[in-house]
């Protein structure tokens, strides 16, 4: 039998049907309650009592008026239906979420032959963020087919990811820095002060959209801050502005026992600043070399380019004593592809096209925080650890 509950929320009615359906001897085989905006649904599915279900009936329906509440009973054989396989968290995130969005990605998910189980909210600032869970259709199926219809309306972002143990088990989160965890180019803040910033920012628009080698466009650029006196970094190290969530993010995941580690392109002139600040586990990045206080436009040491990312992500990783499959890299340009390939869940955080289409989940809002709800962690619990800090 399956017992179903509606009408005003208040302390007890959960109990109180429990205690309802326990004078009959029952067993409870499911049990799903949702409070939203102070009503309450609450089922449960119990097991016939024979003889005496027109009893319990009476006794329900009595009890829910008493309660000023709605009570519907549906007697079936068996359990309900299990869930198909193949099962997925889709989390959509508007700002705003509009009814036409949230509508156009459902009928996405029924027409791929899917079925929404469930459906909650994971934030409602500084975007709107709610999650279905998913299933009936294998993962890159569904992703597939929401990706695409997201980037046809361009107002809403859709994730897909697996459903899993996996999914909270994520331990390590690499990030790239410029246009990620910063809002800045660093190599464009050092041109500015050679006043060379124009030109620096062409080769690095088109390195990042995959059009020119990322190491042939690094030392380009670098030869363009030949002679720029080295005390030039403190001036850019106060110049970078942190991308909005970026701090909670950091914060969130150090209290949930992650560890957190930026590669990049730019300069360990500036990233090894981020990283003392923001106290992170791991950073690192190309350094520029310095003569005689002055930059001599070349950098020095093992250059971090497309394939160095991807390799940094691996030896962090080892260090850190943390699978590949539980480790989530975030990045915006074409050389963040492989890093993204590579871990266990790969983010495009306000990217490139190309990044986009390439990743298993992609952020188009300003707020980097927005990457804890793809992990399954809501604004409660965020606010939650800041509450309790």
């Amino acid at each position: 039998m399956l017992v179903k509950i509606f009408g005003r929320d208040r302390p007890g009615l959960t109990a109180g049907l429990l205690q309802t359906l326990a004078a009959y001897g029952v067993e409870v085989v499911d049990l799903e309650q949702v409070v939203t905006r102070g009503r309450i649904t609450l089922c449960a599915l119990v097991t016939s009592p024979g003889d005496a279900e027109g009893e319990l009936r009476a006794t329900v329906h009595g009890w829910a008026e008493s309660q000023r509440l709605q009570a519907e009973i549906i007697s079936g054989v068996g359990d309900n239906r299990p869930r198909g396989e193949g099962r997925s968290h889709v989390t959509v995130l508007g700002h705003p979420l509009t009814a036409e969005a949230t509508a156009a990605i459902a009928a996405r998910v029924t027409g791929c032959g899917a079925n929404i189980d469930r459906i909650h909210r994971l934030a409602k600032y500084p975007v709107t963020a709610v999650e279905f869970d998913v299933s009936g259709v294998a993962t890159q199926i569904l992703r597939t087919e929401l990706a695409t219809e997201a980037a046809r309306r361009g107002e809403v972002d859709v994730a897909v990811v697996a459903s899993g143990l996996q999914r909270r088990g994520r331990r390590l989160v690499v990030m790239d820095v410029d246009s990620t965890l910063i809002q800045d180019e660093v190599i464009e803040l050092f041109a500015a002060h050679a006043g060379c910033e124009e030109r620096v920012a062409e080769v690095t628009e088109a390195a990042m959209r995959g059009e020119l080698d990322f190491t042939e466009s690094l030392h380009a650029r670098v030869a363009l801050l030949a002679g720029l006196e080295e005390r030039v970094v403190e001036k850019v190290r106060a110049e970078v502005r942190l991308t909005p969530g970026a701090r909670t993010l950091v914060r969130t995941l150090k209290r949930l026992g992650c560890q957190v580690g930026i590669v990049s392109g730019g300069f360990t002139q500036v990233t090894d600043s981020l990283r003392d600040h923001l106290g992170l586990d791991f950073a690192a990045a190309n350094t520029l070399e310095v003569v005689d206080g002055r930059f001599t436009g070349r950098v020095t040491g093992e250059i971090v380019d497309r394939a160095g990312k991807a390799r940094l992500l691996r030896r962090f990783a080892r260090e850190a004593g943390v699978p590949l499959s539980q480790t989530v890299a975030i990045g915006d340009g074409a050389n963040d592809l492989d890093m993204l390939n590579t871990a266990g869940l790969g983010v495009a955080f306000n990217a490139k096209p190309l990044v986009r289409r390439a990743a298993d989940a992609s952020v188009n809002v300003p707020f980097l925080d927005t990457v804890l709800y793809l992990m399954g962690i809501t604004r409660e619990e965020v606010e939650a650890a800041d509450a309790g800090e």
